[in-house]
């Protein structure tokens, strides 16, 4: 068959259906550089605009898992997996995956970076102190069965064109397209080993996904491509429209996650945390019970079991697992700006999207595919919608290198904040789930 980029360029842009070999042709064919990355870009452009079908969807999944290597568990591993569509101070992978393999279930975890304005959990754990992330397939596997969780990068053997189309979608604005993001998601958690997988995916300001309309298409099409290749999925919609936690950045982040972990647990980070944690012990079979479950999790934070299993991840990653001890062994910043309350006032919305873009601006994420980070940089902000805020009150912090861009980011994220001169209802976190 000859195919013509410009011609399947030219049959997606007016909302025809590709062939798995249209498809295969073009996204194999960038990755290999036959298809310059302006073609593949106004591909994904046609696509974010046009949508693809559910068969389109898994043949796309199908191309990205079959381009490079997969890894396999043995089946009474009953492996389970996490993935989060991705929030401003989203950490809850980092103290979920110690919490649910304390309780008896193997998480092969394969993470991304930061996307845009939210914080990716790889560049969180790479600001502890000699943390890896880069590991081969063996290793991998080893790592899992042995510590029962590993969270790595993606290879390049591994899901290799997604690994391609995931940097060139963040630089075309082509992210928030559904089956891209579908396709990206189960590809790497299908391809990763694990059986079971539960998705956060989260609505709101500070999401990609802003309303529940979307995110009920887009858990749909997660789930229908899951079970295509024999996965069970399950979703759990969660709320995004303020900053996770109190915390914002990157080393800031693994700070809290350490707190978490010893019992001090924000009321945010542990109600969702507990849910995704009792469905991903459901699906693996740990319990089937969900008091059980819920159980299991609050004992091995109580007694300490999940902190040990996340300073034996660290120490099997090469970081240094003394953090769990003193936390003032993460990366930190010179200098405090407080973010200081205009007027008195009940919080009503928080557009956490502003918050992390102000933060990009301080090198807590990636304005560029290739920025340097400054893992210390980032901001602490504990109110909540339906918080109360006096005039002159100090809502937050920001953490920086520099007063001068520091003070912008305060006053950039000071202006995320609307306040009421009425009392706000507060929102709930979890909004739905789907099984």
């Amino acid at each position: 068959m000859n195919l013509s980029p410009v011609e399947i360029i030219f049959k997606k842009r007016n909302g025809e259906k590709l062939s798995k070999a249209e498809l295969k042709f073009m996204f194999e064919g960038y990755v290999a550089g036959k298809i310059p990355d302006y073609q593949l870009s106004a591909l994904l452009m046609a696509i974010f605009f046009q949508n693809m079908a559910v068969e389109e969807i898994s043949d796309l999944t199908e191309i990205y898992i079959n381009s490079g290597e997969t890894i396999e568990f043995p089946a009474e591993m009953h492996t389970v997996d996490k993935h989060s569509t991705g929030g401003v101070g989203d950490k809850i992978s980092i103290v979920l995956a110690p919490i649910v393999s304390a309780c008896g279930a193997y998480i092969p975890m394969i993470s991304g970076r930061g996307l845009g304005h939210t914080g990716g959990t790889l560049d969180k754990l790479e600001s502890i102190p000699g943390f890896k992330t880069d590991f081969s397939r063996q290793d991998f596997v080893k790592m899992v069965k042995k510590n029962k969780f590993a969270i790595i990068s993606q290879s390049e053997k591994l899901v290799p064109v997604d690994k391609k189309i995931y940097a060139l979608r963040d630089v075309t604005s082509t992210v928030e397209s559904l089956p891209l993001i579908t396709a990206s998601i189960m590809s790497k958690k299908i391809a990763e080993g694990a059986h079971n997988l539960v998705i956060d995916l989260k609505i709101g300001k500070g999401a990609f996904i802003k309303d529940m309309q979307q995110a009920k298409k887009l858990g749909k099409l997660l789930a229908v491509t899951g079970n295509h290749f024999g996965q069970k999925v399950s979703i759990v919609y969660t709320n995004m429209n303020s900053p996770l936690g109190k915390y914002v950045g990157n080393a800031l982040e693994i700070k809290e996650c350490v707190e978490f972990l010893k019992g001090i647990r924000a009321n945010d980070i542990y109600e969702i945390t507990k849910m995704l944690a009792v469905e991903m012990l459901l699906l693996s079979k740990i319990t089937d019970k969900q008091k059980t479950a819920e159980t299991m999790i609050d004992r091995v934070i109580d007694n300490g079991d999940a902190l040990e299993c996340f300073r034996k991840f660290i120490t099997a990653q090469g970081g240094d697992a003394s953090i769990c001890d003193d936390t003032t062994r993460l990366p930190a910043s010179k200098y405090e700006i407080p973010i200081i309350s205009p007027k008195t006032g009940w919080i009503k919305s928080i557009d956490s999207q502003k918050i992390g873009y102000a933060l990009v601006g301080l090198g807590a994420g990636r304005k560029q595919l290739d920025s340097k980070l400054n893992y210390a940089a980032g901001a602490y902000l504990p109110f909540k919608i339906g918080d109360k805020l006096e005039k002159g009150q100090e809502l937050g912090k920001v953490y920086c290198q520099n007063t001068g861009s520091g003070e912008e980011a305060a006053r950039k994220i000071n202006n995320a904040y609307l306040l009421s001169g009425t009392s706000v209802k507060r929102e709930k976190l979890i909004l739905d789930i789907t099984r």
